[in-house]
Parts: structure tokens; C-alpha cells; sequence
């Protein structure tokens, strides 16, 4: 058994959340929960990111209080969680009082290391990134992710020694080549440390919604260096014991690719400052675009995963953002595209194997699994293919290819489909072929089983309703990854038969 902590970033509560964030929620809680399948002592980390210019601008905008606002918002995107039914261990604000204190705690050890200084600092400001730009990182004069001008600002700051580290960090990468992946993110990381780092402005004099400097309570933490330290913080104050030993460093911090620059750059030089582990990994994931361009709160082109969720449920929202978008690059997302998937795969291809499975059962043999009179049970024309199938999905998933690994799952899905047409059961009863058609009846249950236990990660109540169906209980160790091998279907397990499992999606 080995250790797992994953991260989603912390999500900003400007504003709504939209499908994004429900995006990065279920990649981490698909791969939180098949590392509890192999055994792995997981722990899973989400929350909000609270302070900072855009939230106290918000909450002015609404004539309430910053707090107000961020205990009104914390509410909508713990209800994401909820919703897309991640299982994350702990929820965390960045506005709890332990969090303050560890970030206070930790910029104190940058400035014992000499890494903090104060200075004057003017430059090009987005407020939506909260982040300054120089004039060649701009796009036609205007910020490159959220399209807006900057604005000029000038003020006196304390600083971090950024351009210290910058052979430390080119060493760090060179050495870990998957530090970063994808690879092209990787290379892009490299890149921009290679061009040279400048020192950054980490506190803001003009804002008060933050955490104070610990040495100088007029200033107060920059936004992003207190939300980078939540990934170690949490570790303090969370339930659960000797956190920090037992999941210290992150094995995944997982977010989307405007914000590798925080992640692959700034954060591991401020854990090398502070005297901490660095992280084993991060995985940057694509934009999901509608229309062509990246959904932005501050663009306000963005698509609500709540109404589809609640009309169809959170497994086929879950299987359509890794089965339509390869995870790790960009693609489009839309209603129609999603009601395309949810009835050609989710109706047509697994709803029906179900359905058509069990019903055979209850017609010719009385609703029980039958036992192959003439062979073993993991003797199968399908047994090689389907152990095939779960190497590869295991290997897919620990590499964090989450598409991979559920493209691997639909061959056998597609497998079991065309076993049925091959194998024509209802022929097989008709001319008295028991033997053969036991066999068959046993393989469609036991590959039906199989796929309950290879889907649990991406549709884990699906993978307990077909159980249901198929008379078998639906606990946390039928889920293992033990069980995915073939072979272990009970015979004699009562099926029950029940409405399809995904009602088809009628054109309007």
C-alpha cells in the first residue's frame, strides 16, 4: 500500500462556479478514488481561495462585507463537490484562521532564509489574474487570459528573491522530467525559467482583504503565495492523524494550464525557501472551450454543469469530461455534445448491454447466473481480451490518462456488445444448446461485473446500480482492484431486472 495526496487548485469566489471547476473536481476524484481501489491511503484536497482585489471588489459591487460575500460563495462550490459527488477528505478556506497562521508561519521562514526584502515596485496590473505583466507578455496590449487592459501601478512592497532559485529550479526540472506533465506543459515550465526569473512583489499596500505581513500589519500577503500554502496547510489542521508525515509531499497538484506559472515556478521556489519537500507532480489539464474560446468568469462565456446534473445525474456529466475532451488538452464542451455521448455510449452501448444481459438471464434461466457445465468459469473467449484491458486501464490511470483509460474501457464494452450478436443466445436456446448458452449468460454477467469494478473511478453509482442488477452487493471491496480480474462472477447470483439505466434522451 502506498500514499496518495491530490490536489484541485483552490477555487477563487469572485464569482460563481461553473463547469471548470467541476472539471478539475471530478479528474482529482476519479483518480483519488481508484487509488483507494489499488489500497493506496488517499487524501483528497479542494477548497476556496477567499482574499485578494477581485473578492473585496465583488463584495463591494453587492454593498456586503469581503467575509460575507466569501461565506455566500464558499456555500456554491462546496455544493459543486457535492453535486459532481467528489469525495474529498477536507474542504479548505483560506480564510481559516489555522491557514492564516501557517502562512504567516511560512513567509516569516522565507524572510529568516533571505529571501524577503522590501522595494518599490511599478508595473502593468490585471486585476482579474491579481498579477502584473510586462508590456511583452501582453496580447495586442491586453492581458492574455482575460483579455482586459492593465493598468499601470506603483507602490512599496516586500519582495521575493524569485531570480535565486532560478538554477535550482532549471536543475529541479531537468533532473525530474515528469515533474510536469504533460510533457509540452513541461517543456513550456522550462522554458520560462530558462528566459530568467525576476524577483516578485509578494505583499500589496493598498489592500486590506488579506492576511498581514506578519512583520508589517500594513501590507497584507499577495492573494496567490496564500493560496499556494494551502496545499501544505491543510495538512496541519485537517481531521486525521500525523497528516503532514503521511502525505507530505503532494503526489499531484492538479489545475488547469493559466496557472502553471504559480504552480511550476513560484510555489516550489517558496517550499525550497521555507525549507519543505517539494511536490512529486503537476498535472496541467486543457480549457474546456464553448464557441471557440476558454470559459472565464471574467469573460463570461461559461457553461453551468448544474442543470445537467441535476436532470441526468452526476456520472453521465462525469463520463462525458474525459470520454468528449482528452484530459490534458483543450477541447469543446456543449449540451449537444453531451446529449450525443449520454445515447450513443450511455444508452445505446452499456444501458443496453445491461439491460438486454439481464433480461436474457430472467428468460432462460429463471433470472440466475448460470455456471458453464463445459469449462472454468475464467475460461472465456473473452478472458484474455478483458485481462488485457484492465492492464491497460492501469497503467492508463496511474499515468494520469484519464481518457485513455476509459477509451480502453469502451473496447469492452463494444467487446461484450458484439459478443452478443456472435453468440446470439436467443439461437442458442431455441436449438437446445444449454452448455454454449450458459457459457455466454456467465460471460455477459462476469464481463458486466468486470466493468462495474473498471468504471467505479468515473461512475461510481452506475458501478453500484449494475452490481444491484446483476445480484451482487456494492460495498467499498467490491470495488477493489483485485476484483478486476476475470472470472469471480458468483454463479447462481439472482438478477434483477428494472428501468434502463439511462433513459434515452428524446430530440425536442
Amino acid at each position: 500500500m502506498g500514499t496518495f495526496y491530490v490536489t484541485t487548485p483552490i477555487y477563487y469566489v469572485n464569482d460563481a462556479p461553473h463547469i471548470g471547476h467541476a472539471y478539475t473536481t471530478t479528474a482529482a476524484d476519479v483518480v483519488a478514488r481508484f487509488h483507494r481501489q489499488l489500497g493506496d491511503d488517499v487524501f483528497f484536497l479542494t477548497g476556496t481561495d477567499e482574499h485578494g482585489n477581485k473578492v473585496e471588489q465583488a463584495a463591494l459591487e453587492r454593498g456586503i462585507t469581503p467575509r460575507e460575500h466569501a461565506d455566500q460563495m464558499v456555500g456554491k462550490f462546496k455544493e459543486v463537490a457535492r453535486k459532481v459527488d467528489a469525495t474529498n477528505d477536507f474542504f479548505i478556506r483560506t480564510t481559516d484562521p489555522e491557514h492564516e497562521a501557517f502562512v504567516q508561519r511560512f513567509v516569516e521562514r522565507c524572510r529568516e532564509s533571505g529571501d524577503i526584502f522590501q522595494g518599490a515596485y511599478s508595473g502593468l496590473y490585471c486585476s482579474a489574474c491579481e498579477a502584473y505583466y510586462t508590456e511583452e507578455n501582453l496580447v495586442d496590449g491586453l492581458c492574455p487570459d482575460h483579455g482586459i487592459k492593465p493598468t499601470f501601478m506603483e507602490e512599496k512592497n516586500y519582495f521575493f528573491r524569485l531570480s535565486a532559485y532560478q538554477e535550482k529550479l532549471a536543475a529541479l526540472y531537468r533532473a525530474n522530467p515528469d515533474f510536469v506533465r504533460p510533457r509540452h506543459r513541461y517543456n513550456e515550465a522550462l522554458s520560462f525559467i530558462e528566459q530568467g526569473l525576476d524577483d516578485i512583489s509578494i505583499s500589496r499596500a493598498t489592500l486590506k482583504w488579506g492576511i498581514p505581513v506578519p512583520w508589517d500589519e500594513s501590507q497584507v500577503i499577495y492573494v496567490w503565495v496564500d493560496a499556494l500554502i494551502n496545499y501544505l496547510s491543510a495538512l496541519h489542521y485537517a481531521p486525521g492523524d500525523d497528516l503532514v508525515r503521511r502525505f507530505w509531499p503532494a503526489t499531484y497538484h492538479m489545475m488547469a494550464q493559466d496557472i502553471l506559472k504559480f504552480h511550476g515556478i513560484i510555489w516550489p521556489a517558496l517550499l525550497l525557501s521555507a525549507g519543505y519537500d517539494l511536490p512529486e507532480h503537476l498535472f496541467i489539464h486543457g480549457y474546456l472551450k464553448l464557441g471557440g474560446e476558454k470559459m472565464s468568469k471574467t469573460r463570461g462565456n461559461v457553461m453551468d454543469p448544474f442543470p445537467l446534473i441535476e436532470e441526468y445525474g452526476p456520472d453521465p456529466f462525469r463520463f462525458y469530461c474525459f470520454r468528449e475532451v482528452n484530459f490534458g488538452q483543450d477541447g469543446m464542451v456543449g449540451d449537444d455534445s453531451f446529449k450525443a455521448r449520454y445515447n450513443s455510449e450511455l444508452a445505446n452501448d452499456l444501458g443496453n448491454l445491461l439491460s438486454r444481459s439481464v433480461s436474457m438471464i430472467g428468460k432462460y434461466r429463471a433470472g440466475l447466473v448460470p455456471i458453464p457445465a463445459d469449462r472454468a468459469p475464467d475460461v472465456s473467449p473473452l478472458a484474455a481480451g478483458a485481462v488485457a484491458v484492465v492492464a491497460t486501464v492501469r497503467t492508463h490511470l496511474e499515468e494520469m490518462d484519464l481518457s485513455g483509460a476509459l477509451d480502453s474501457i469502451w473496447e469492452l464494452v463494444r467487446r461484450l456488445n458484439r459478443y452478443v450478436e456472435e453468440q446470439a443466445p436467443w439461437k442458442l436456446a431455441k436449438a437446445g444448446e444449454d452448455g454454449a448458452l450458459d457459457a455466454t449468460l456467465y460471460d455477459l454477467a462476469e464481463g458486466l461485473r468486470l466493468l462495474s469494478v473498471l468504471l467505479h473511478p468515473y461512475m461510481p453509482g452506475t458501478s453500484a446500480r449494475m452490481r444491484e442488477r446483476l445480484g451482487l452487493g456494492a460495498d467499498e471491496a467490491a470495488f477493489a482492484w483485485s476484483e478486476a480480474q476475470w472470472g469471480l462472477m458468483p454463479a447462481g447470483s439472482s438478477v434483477v431486472q428494472g428501468d434502463p439505466l439511462f433513459p434515452r434522451i428524446e430530440s425536442e
